[in-house]
């Protein structure tokens, strides 16, 4: 376990720093006008466009500029956001956005796994009845249906029959977060129930299940004791990636119910041509995506000891 560890974090951080490396020389290689706004384009000269570009660093050779850009980041220092807020902070202009989009990704991610995996071992103990069959015709809606159709559907219902706000607001943000949770949750529902009942099914088509069935223990113990559990294992790989990764936000739900989240920034920033916040949102995204994984791995031997990372040779 210490050698994989040592060896996965090695491998995340040599992930990370190609990425990163290759957003800075992507963003290097954009035409420097793009650093201005389009008042200073048509208001600067050419002389005072090249002192501002001498003043930020960006005539310096390239090589030059990717050490500084490293040394940035060894003392935690990912400078100023110039379009988005001018002037502010990038950790700033991130952190007040991330908390929004952590508390909706959290709360809908904690309602899907608990109704997805409910729904999941309710149509597998009915397989091909009633309930399996309504379970299956609500993962094929929601994958089949286009995602702004379905969002339209849950905002009409909810505006005008519930009366919940349509757009989210900073002033009210507990009901206007409610059709914003509800969008995200609902393909996260498919995906848990679609994936426990295709594995409590393989589970309960195992020839332990049916030894256990022969000596005459009951269904239920059955079914929480050992389908539950081994179905479970594959689950809890995914666990922590879905949790670091719904935390970044969601671009298409925060844009139809105007949730100034993490989902648009990272366009926007792009957009606009906001070197520093597009690399520190490359990093953080890159850090959670690697992050997910290894603590899923580490995840699936909590739930089931006698899964090895490693075998005799060392490797995975």
């Amino acid at each position: 376990m210490f050698k994989y560890t040592v060896k996965r974090l090695a491998q995340s951080f040599i992930t990370v720093f190609i990425v990163v490396t290759l957003v800075f020389l992507l963003m290097r290689m954009l035409p420097t006008d793009y650093y201005f706004t389009e008042e200073q384009l048509m208001k600067f000269t050419e002389q005072q466009k090249n002192d501002q570009l001498l003043a930020a660093g960006l005539l310096d050779p390239v090589p030059e500029q990717l050490l500084r850009f490293y040394g940035q980041l060894l003392r935690l220092d990912f400078g100023e956001s110039r379009r988005i807020q001018n002037g502010v902070p990038v950790v700033k202009v991130i952190g007040t956005k991330f908390e929004i989009s952590m508390k909706m990704g959290l709360t809908s991610l904690g309602i899907a796994v608990v109704i997805g995996i409910v729904m999941g071992i309710i149509q597998a103990q009915y397989k091909n009845r009633i309930p399996d069959h309504l379970g299956t015709a609500y993962t094929i809606f929601v994958n089949a249906v286009p995602p702004l159709v379905s969002y339209s559907l849950v905002l009409i219902f909810g505006s005008r029959v519930l009366g919940l706000p349509s757009i989210y607001s900073s002033r009210n943000p507990g009901p206007s977060s409610i059709l914003p949770i509800v969008c995200l949750a609902m393909l996260s529902i498919a995906w848990w129930a679609l994936w426990t009942r295709r594995y409590m099914i393989d589970e309960i088509n195992k020839d332990y299940i049916k030894l256990a069935r022969i000596k005459g223990l009951p269904t239920k113990k059955i079914m929480r004791k050992h389908v539950l559990r081994n179905a479970f294992v594959p689950l809890a790989q995914y666990l922590p990636a879905s949790i670091l990764t719904t935390v970044g936000g969601s671009l298409l739900v925060e844009r139809f119910f105007s949730v100034p989240g993490m989902g648009p920034l990272l366009t926007d920033s792009i957009h606009r041509y906001d070197l520093n916040v597009v690399q520190t949102l490359v990093i953080m995204y890159s850090v959670l995506s690697i992050l997910g994984v290894f603590l899923g791995d580490v995840l699936m031997i909590v739930v089931d000891p006698r899964i090895t990372l490693t075998n005799k040779g060392g490797t995975r």
